[in-house]
């Protein structure tokens, strides 16, 4: 879904939203979430998912057409962690946790 997609969908089933204001909607929220990841915040969205940001340490690559080595540096990239609502209804049902093996008592003495 492209962002012209969404503001459409929210439109049509918001009525009583004119468009640009479904425009304006959506274009301050991704603007918030892009300002918190600048500053270095966490946005977390309950039920939805939550954006931070991951630091990339210095390291050496390699050019894949040459093969030489080349030096990548350091970098931030954003992250997004779903939340457990969202990967249940993505995955059509509650979310399975793998089955965990009793415990067996430790012998004392």
């Amino acid at each position: 879904m492209t962002r012209s997609e969404l503001i459409a969908q929210l439109a049509a089933s918001n009525p009583h939203l004119r468009q640009p204001d479904v425009e304006l909607i959506v274009s301050t929220i991704f603007d918030e979430i892009t300002e918190a990841l600048a500053r270095g915040d966490r946005v977390e969205l309950r039920g939805f998912g939550a954006f931070s940001i991951k630091r990339r340490d210095p390291r050496t690559g390699r050019n894949p057409r040459t093969g030489s080595a080349v030096e990548v540096s350091a970098k931030s990239v954003p992250y997004f962690k779903p939340g457990k609502e969202l990967r249940e209804r993505v995955n059509g049902g509650p979310l399975q946790t793998p089955a965990r093996k009793p415990r067996t008592p430790t012998p004392v003495g």
